[in-house]
């Protein structure tokens, strides 16, 4: 392994690293090099699929001429010999706790999904299974590094267990790719001109061990990342690797996203950080605004893109309370605020009532949230005589489907079956004028779940759970790189809401 083949790329916040990766397999592409000459290792199977749009768009090629554009994971999964049919599946980790009285629920991604996901497994067990070998560590230390409630008799045992049941059924999990590969894939790794690798600050130890793999193999490799950005140490990055690589880099200098006054705000919160790499950049020319609030009841929602973030999701409640309670649509735990179900139900509803045709799926919908009896003839609810796709008007529910609602009654008249709850944060919508098909321009989130977003204006709460309290005091750079991640999601506004007690809160 020669480091100086690696060459890495520092992108603070905004200022387009995975473009200017991008750019550089344009170059690649123009000089001649062959598309199936390249490696282009993203973080996640979205980030993967664009840059194999891009190629193909701007070079006229197809997804095929690009075989190497990948994940990680199917990185080595394609070379590793496992076949899909393989790979454990949910099912898998059900039956095996069911038969050691244990919770093993885990989901199983696929092949081709993120390196890791911020979302962790139902599992504890799992998790720290799973950890351990992504750190290359013995389970034991990781038991012992972790805050857990786990027993380590039942964590042995299930980790015994989990081995022998993959060996039985020949299954291999999602860590068993990356393992199979650094031990015998080596030798069928392609000859490449030209690698690229994004998001190298959050690689695990094992995902590191794959990456020098795909070095050896490489005429040239470029890293991109920052790491002062490297937030998911707890899923098992090694940002010291990155940091620690021999061979030239370069900063990116401008950035795109954060605003002059926010700035100088970042830069003061990343020099907190013990070990990093010492860099600059330029904000944008727009000012941008910082401000303190109590909650966020005093703050306009009414404009522009949002994300509301907090350390820890609890702090995230009054929140969705106070926002619901004026009417704006939201996602949170990635989910819209207003569920797909209820939405097309109310839409549905004043569809028919105004005279138009709607599916026998939606009038489905819809008659779910009527009572029986009062809105619907008792064996009419599932709609047995109507089919999804066959269109129906309120006469036709009336005359033929057992409706006894009127096109009088609006929709909170006519579904009598909805939740209190419900019925307010939908007249609140309706009064605010939100549209329930519209993407949400609020967004709830960890800091963690943010990374890589960005919004016109950042709520953000500088409370910290007790789990974040003691790593400020065993490892303050993790939830300094966290507030820095946070605060350099804006474009435009930044609004801290402070608990009352700050002692229990990141010190701005």
């Amino acid at each position: 392994m020669v480091d100086s083949k690696i060459f890495r790329i520092y992108g603070p916040p905004g200022t387009g690293k995975t473009t200017a990766l991008l750019n550089k397999v344009d170059e690649a592409l123009s000089s001649g090099i062959a598309p199936n000459n390249i490696g282009y290792f993203a973080f996640t199977r979205q980030a993967s699929k664009e840059a194999v749009e891009r190629a193909c768009t701007r070079f006229n090629l197809v997804p095929d001429d690009l075989p190497w554009f990948r994940t990680l994971h199917s990185f080595a999964l394609r070379l590793s010999g496992i076949r899909q049919e393989q790979i454990m599946q949910p099912e898998h980790y059900f039956a095996l706790g069911a038969e050691l009285g244990m919770n093993l629920n885990a989901e199983n991604k696929g092949a081709n999904d993120d390196l890791f996901d911020v979302k962790k497994n139902d599992s504890p067990l799992i998790n720290l299974i799973n950890l351990a070998r992504l750190r290359k560590i013995d389970l034991r230390k990781q038991y012992d590094q972790s805050d857990t409630d786990v027993d380590w008799m039942t964590l042995s045992y299930a980790a015994r267990s989990l081995d022998a049941y993959k060996k039985k059924f020949r299954l291999f999990d999602f860590t068993d790719m990356l393992e199979v590969f650094v031990r015998d894939g080596a030798p069928y790794c392609p000859k490449l001109s030209l690698s690229f690798i994004d998001e190298a600050q959050d690689l695990s130890p094992l995902q590191w061990d794959v990456a020098h793999v795909i070095e050896d193999n490489s005429d040239r490799i470029y890293c991109a990342g920052d790491d002062d950005q490297a937030i998911y140490r707890w899923a098992g990055a090694d940002v010291e690797h990155f940091i620690g690589l021999n061979g030239g880099y370069d900063v990116l200098e401008q950035s795109y996203r954060v605003p002059r006054n926010v700035h100088p705000l970042a830069e003061r919160i990343a020099k907190r950080i013990t070990r990093r790499v010492t860099k600059t950049y330029l904000p944008r020319k727009d000012s941008g605004r910082i401000e303190a609030f109590p909650d966020t009841s005093y703050i306009d929602f009414s404009e522009g893109s949002w994300l509301v973030l907090a350390q820890a999701r609890y702090f995230l409640d009054y929140a969705v309370n106070d926002l619901k309670s004026r009417g704006f649509l939201f996602s949170h735990r990635r989910r819209r605020s207003i569920s797909e179900k209820l939405s097309e139900a109310v839409n549905g509803w004043e569809q028919v009532r105004k005279g138009k045709s709607i599916t026998g799926k939606a009038a489905r919908t819809v008659y779910s949230y009527m009572s029986v009896g009062e809105r619907v003839k008792r064996g009419f609810k599932k709609l047995p005589l109507l089919d999804d796709d066959d269109l129906v008007t309120i006469k036709e529910l009336q005359e033929t489907h057992g409706l006894f609602a009127t096109e009088d009654m609006i929709w909170h008249e006519a579904m009598d079956n909805l939740p209190d709850s419900d019925r307010a944060y939908i007249t609140a919508l309706l009064r605010r004028g939100e549209k329930f098909n519209a993407e949400p321009r609020i967004t709830l989130s960890t800091i963690h779940g943010s990374k890589g977003g960005e919004a016109d204006s950042v709520v953000l709460y500088t409370g910290l759970s007790p789990a974040a309290l003691k790593s400020m005091e065993d490892n303050p750079d993790d939830v300094h790189r966290l507030f820095y991640v946070a605060v350099t999601r804006t474009k435009q506004n930044l609004y801290f809401i402070e608990p009352e007690n700050m002692s229990r809160s990141y010190t701005i």
